[in-house]
């Protein structure tokens, strides 16, 4: 009878110990579900892919065909200052990992001591025999070890493995950050190359026409408001150049910085060729979405906070230690290792807090509303990341209809400024129309380079929304959340 009431106490203590760690264990690890849409409206047939997202490929950029462009990623990549700083953040978030892991092992330590001591002739319970001066000298072995009854420890050891995770994923996202800042500032020097070439010619083009009407003023043909009016527009095209040029070394000083170089004896030589506008495919489709690694961060970082109200529950009850300690103690260091003077102790221990005031049930509330707000945070990721998708594809298709027109415009510009300047020779108009027709032929072919330019930074913008890319290597790629959970 008393075996059989043992083991049912036994029983109702395990089944106790199973409930209560039940109790303090995080809740369940369900992220929200934010609909992602199955087709976006922006343009074209955009399906949901079957199966798995692809990876967005390592080198993205080379779908402008441009191997200055490839050049100045590569430098970015090694040498970035701000990509350092992540790297180093990541490290950090790893080391915190290993710290949260070490609490599932063991801790031994090991200590000696040596010490001379005199006891009070008034000390309380002193014996007669007792020497005034002794010798103290330890050595000693101690070990610890906590049961993680409640699972404190494997909470926090997920919670920092998520943690580092996350930091990995924000890597890859300023990596993807900077990349498309350098694609997006080289599309503008190349821009500013384009405008500066068209500038050039322009100059060229009114310098001959402002010597063409001092020749006629001399000959008694044109008067002084023509070669006025000649002189001026030659003026303020030298001028827009100079903008020009100053424009090109801002934007060469920026992609200096980003490649992470310094910016004086930084060089890129001049070029009007333009950048291949990469074509979006019908059927990229909306779960792309899924390998941005803003996202994947802010997923990691919401189950992060959910393992955390598990450490804040366990602060509920009772901690329990298994220790012990081994060693040898004497009088002199001389004798210490003998038979006699070994000592041990081993055993557990339990350790409550009865009453705090209520600072227990505050962290969990802190856990909660951490919880809340990476909850929140992540919601945000992704509708942002529709957002921008949405508004890459707007911008793609507008700025498409745009550029025709403008190139239209451009070309009929150009065919009444050389009816202008034909019929000006021939005496049949002003010079004031001439300077019309050559101010309007400069505005719309300006007007056409800076749309192409826009056009190519709106489609950097749209690679980075789905992730850098629409191609299926893996190289780059952010763990799918789906990979990482639990």
């Amino acid at each position: 009878m008393p075996d059989r009431l043992a083991k049912l106490r036994l029983g109702l203590g395990a089944a106790l110990a199973m409930a209560l760690a039940g109790c303090a264990s995080a809740p369940a690890y369900k992220p929200p579900q934010v609909s992602l849409p199955a087709a976006f409206s922006g343009t074209g047939p955009w399906v949901p892919a079957s199966g798995d997202a692809a990876m967005p490929p390592a080198a993205w950029w080379t779908v402008f065909g441009d191997p200055v462009l490839n050049g100045l990623e590569d430098q970015l990549n090694a040498g970035n200052p701000s990509l350092a700083a992540a790297v180093a953040r990541h490290d950090k978030a790893a080391a915190l990992l290993r710290q949260a892991r070490a609490d599932l092992y063991p801790q031994l330590g090991a200590g000696a001591t040596v010490t001379q001591n005199r006891q009070s002739a008034d000390r309380p319970l002193r014996g007669s025999t007792q020497p005034d001066y002794y010798g103290a000298q330890t050595l000693g072995l101690t070990g610890s070890y906590e049961a993680d009854l409640w699972g404190r420890v494997r909470a926090n050891v997920a919670a920092g493995r998520a943690d580092a995770e996350a930091a990995a994923d924000d890597v890859a996202d300023t990596r993807l950050q900077l990349q498309a800042e350098l694609a997006e500032g080289y599309a503008v020097l190349r821009g500013q190359d384009r405008i500066i070439a068209l500038l050039d010619d322009t100059v060229a083009a009114y310098a001959r026409a402002d010597h063409m009407t001092q020749r006629r003023f001399s000959g008694g043909i044109a008067n002084a408001m023509e070669t006025g009016q000649s002189a001026t527009q030659l003026a303020e095209a030298q001028a827009a150049l100079a903008d020009a040029r100053n424009a090109r070394a801002l934007a060469e000083h920026a992609l200096a910085t980003l490649a992470g170089v310094p910016a004086t004896g930084f060089a890129i030589a001049p070029s009007d060729r333009s950048l291949a506008l990469p074509a979006v495919p019908v059927g990229v489709p909306s779960t792309l979405l899924q390998r941005r690694p803003d996202i994947a961060a802010a997923e990691r970082r919401m189950y992060a906070a959910n393992r955390r109200i598990g450490v804040a529950r366990a602060a509920f009850f009772p901690s329990l230690l298994l220790g012990g300690q081994v060693g040898l103690q004497d009088t002199t260091l001389a004798n210490i290792i003998a038979a006699p003077n070994t000592f041990w102790s081993i055993g557990p221990a339990a350790v409550m807090t009865l009453f705090d005031g209520g600072r227990r049930h505050a962290r969990v509330m802190q856990a909660r509303a951490d919880w809340d707000a990476a909850t929140a945070d992540y919601r945000g990721h992704v509708l942002g990341a529709v957002q921008d998708v949405e508004d890459g594809l707007s911008r793609l298709h507008h700025l498409g209809d745009e550029a025709s027109a403008e190139a239209r415009a451009a070309e009929q510009a150009g065919t009444v400024e050389a009816l202008a300047i034909r019929r000006y020779e021939r005496g049949a108009v002003s010079y004031l129309d001439v300077v019309t027709a050559q101010t309007t032929a400069l505005r719309t072919r300006q007007k056409a380079i800076e749309v192409d330019t826009q056009r190519l930074q709106a489609a950097v913008r749209l690679l980075r929304a789905v992730g850098g890319g629409w191609q299926g290597d893996t190289s780059m790629a952010a763990v799918p959340s789906s990979a990482k959970a639990g």
